[in-house]
């Protein structure tokens, strides 16, 4: 990874920050961009590498063509971007506060478009990677999950529908669909009985970390130009679907 640049979205904590942290270790330069600057600070002071904080708001386009350009002002380039900032706010579909699903569906997919859509030129210059953080439910929707499936869902097919329009320009497009792993994304299920329901069955298996999902990344990015690992599902060994 010496001489890459990695922009990373929703670094300030979980797999964007592990990823963060795993990319930096090996080598890159790492533009690491979410809301919360103060935890991307902290990232930066305790990360074995060159790690720059970037205030980014993926749902808002302005954000993100600054925080692109910031990072190939500062690096001379972009080499991998990583999108994984989102939300899961997993409840019912009678009854729900429809302005979760507008923040699932701008968080999760608008805000992999834009970050894709402004990176691409210089991902296309440096003939470079972009990973998608999917999930297990961009494969298999389940109760209570389904507008966050539908995101999901979504990011696999536009992921797909990208790697035939950039292939053979040299651009490899790598979509990771963890299965259940410990990060805080449950904590933020509004809906209590559902939000318990997750930790119930979090606590009955050995979850995934968000370093095993890092390493899946280093994984990918690391391989040699004419290898394209397109998709890696990744699943605790505890969880059947």
């Amino acid at each position: 990874m010496n001489g890459k640049t990695a922009l990373i979205t929703g670094a300030s904590s979980g797999i964007g920050a592990a990823t963060a942290y795993a990319l930096a270790a090996a080598g890159a330069t790492v533009v690491a961009g979410a809301r919360r600057v103060d935890r991307l600070k902290e990232l930066a002071a305790t990360a074995d590498g060159d790690v720059v904080p970037v205030e980014l708001d993926v749902t808002d386009q302005e954000s993100v063509r600054e925080a692109v350009t910031a990072a190939v002002d500062r690096c001379g380039g972009l080499d991998i971007v990583v999108n994984n900032a989102g939300v899961m706010l997993s409840g019912p579909i009678l009854g729900a506060d429809t302005a979760e699903w507008d923040r699932m569906v701008r968080a999760n997919l608008l805000g992999t478009l834009y970050v894709t859509h402004a990176a691409l030129p210089h991902l296309l210059e440096s003939k470079g990677t972009v990973v998608q953080i999917s999930s297990t439910s961009g494969r298999i929707a389940s109760a209570m999950g389904g507008v966050y499936a539908a995101t999901k869902f979504g990011v696999n097919a536009f992921s797909e529908s990208l790697r035939q329009e950039v292939t053979e320009q040299g651009v490899r497009v790598v979509t990771i669909e963890p299965g259940m792993v410990d990060t805080e994304l449950a904590d933020h299920i509004g809906h209590d009985a559902v939000r318990a329901m997750a930790r119930q069955l979090a606590e009955s298996m050995r979850t995934l970390r968000a370093e095993d999902v890092a390493a899946a990344v280093v994984y990918a990015v690391s391989q040699p130009d004419h290898v394209a690992v397109n998709e890696i599902l990744l699943r605790p060994t505890d969880q059947a679907r």
